[in-house]
């Protein structure tokens, strides 16, 4: 079991253990689409726009980890979460 947890959470680039990461670009404009959504009207334009640009950035942010992943959980992660938008 040890050279499964290794393979799947130990990071290619530092040999440290990665699960998570500080948020980068496509994930904070992500939350920052999700949390003006909610201020706005659930049925204007601004409502739709802010809720495909969220889709967006998260698509953007699983297509980078997919690409590049530090290790197979996060490249897994980022695979799930366009699982998750496709279907």
């Amino acid at each position: 079991m040890g050279r499964g947890v290794d393979w799947l959470f130990r990071s290619r680039a530092t040999g440290r253990y990665t699960v998570a990461q500080m948020p980068n670009l496509p994930l904070l404009l992500f939350v920052g689409f999700r949390i003006a959504q909610a201020l706005v009207s659930p049925h204007g334009t601004a409502h739709d726009v802010l809720r495909w640009s969220a889709i967006v950035a998260l698509a953007w942010w699983g297509a980078d980890e997919v690409v590049r992943g530090v290790n197979p959980f996060r490249r897994i992660l980022g695979a799930s979460v366009l699982a998750s938008l496709i279907l």
